[in-house]
């Protein structure tokens, strides 16, 4: 009796809640502001079922792209802020080393999600895989030129008067294992017919992981996602083509996604040390399998409102600022709340019209709004 000291807080389940201030725990933070500390002195260490241990680890940085992280998110000084819960769910996935799942509506930013964390944490160049209805997890991991690397023996052969039995293929559309011309075991130059792809490439054993967009999976055939499972889980993955030569290849320099790099594959396998951030996009037009949905995390992100419009557009145009865009932005929300679905990027292309010295008229710009801010979904329609 007479103690006044406040229970402790509680979460769901009866668990007692982490102390401390509600975003001291934060990584990113959703700002902007690119942090001097590499991410490796800041990242706890990985749960133990989600620590890998590939290597040897590639040393330095990522490739950077400034001039992409330019064209898609603006100037670094008027960063569109992050919501708390945006924050949260990106920092979980650093911390449990997890792919994010980002759903919403088309046309409001779930792809610029991997841009924004790529920049503020310094990462590098993201990693962009687009999904099509033909997307296989073989097209994200690597490709091997089997055609290409036939016609080059050949070549090669017909140039220095050699023959050559490289003519034919195996079964699965690899080269075969008759001799190619360049070396006694037929294997000189394998490495250059293999490129990896952005998930191969982002599962390169680093000390700070690569950023991964998964674009559009909506489109993904139905299998994708569980093909998927092998590469999330064990992080690594095997190039048949390069283990079947390991004996007499160790070592395969190949080709990586980011331009005119390589990585030396050993013994046919890239296994990695930090998992990537994975972002997946997705409309939500279809459901994902279970099993797949429990190795990942979920957002959702909302529609963007006048604050984040705003911000968006202050990201892009340095001048323009006013009175007349806060108008502009109203009207673009009014009309998305009339109903349909509209994107910003149809704000920011009235936007770029509105303050060009050479754009329309003030006589045609209603008739434009009309058409530039027309519905997604009225779009081919009758």
């Amino acid at each position: 009796m007479g103690n006044d000291v406040p229970e402790e807080p509680r979460v769901p389940g009866g668990a007692s809640a982490p102390s401390g201030d509600a975003n001291d725990w934060w990584i990113y933070g959703g700002t902007g502001d690119v942090s001097s500390m590499p991410l490796a002195d800041r990242l706890p260490p990985p749960p133990p079922w989600r620590d890998f241990d590939g290597g040897p680890v590639v040393p330095g940085a990522a490739p950077r792209d400034d001039s992409e992280i330019r064209r898609r998110l603006g100037a670094s000084d008027a960063m569109v802020r992050t919501s708390s819960d945006e924050a949260d769910m990106v920092n979980v996935a650093l911390f449990l080393r997890r792919p994010l799942i980002v759903t919403g509506p088309p046309g409001i930013g779930k792809s610029s999600l991997a841009h924004r964390v790529s920049r503020e944490l310094g990462l590098g160049r993201v990693l962009r895989w687009t999904i099509t209805s033909r997307s296989t997890v073989k097209e994200g991991l690597y490709a091997y030129d089997a055609i290409g690397r036939v016609q080059d023996a050949a070549a090669s052969g017909a140039l220095h008067g050699s023959a050559t039995t490289a003519g034919r293929l195996s079964e699965d559309g690899s080269a075969a294992d008759a001799p190619l011309h360049g070396g006694s075991d037929g294997l000189h130059g394998l490495g250059d017919f293999v490129q990896l792809g952005p998930l191969g490439t982002a599962l390169i054993p680093r000390d700070t992981p690569r950023v991964l967009l998964i674009d559009e999976f909506d489109k993904a055939d139905t299998d994708l996602a569980n093909d998927l499972l092998g590469a999330f889980e064990d992080g690594e993955f095997q190039i048949p083509e390069l283990s079947r030569v390991r004996s007499r290849m160790p070592e395969v320099e190949v080709h990586t996604d980011d331009p005119d790099d390589t990585f030396v594959v050993r013994r046919g396998r890239i296994r990695c040390r930090a998992f990537p951030f994975v972002v997946i996009t997705s409309n939500g037009e279809r459901s994902l399998p279970p099993a797949f949905l429990r190795r990942c995390l979920s957002l959702e992100m909302p529609p963007p409102d006048a604050d984040r419009l705003a911000a968006m557009l202050a990201a892009q145009f340095t001048g323009g600022e006013g009175s007349e865009r806060a108008a502009m932005i109203r009207d673009f929300l009014a009309r998305a709340l009339a109903g349909g679905t509209l994107a910003a990027d149809q704000l920011m292309n009235a936007e770029f019209l509105r303050v060009s010295p050479s754009g329309p008229g003030e006589a045609s710009w209603n008739r434009l709004l009309h058409s530039l801010w027309r519905r997604l979904d009225e779009v081919g329609s009758a």
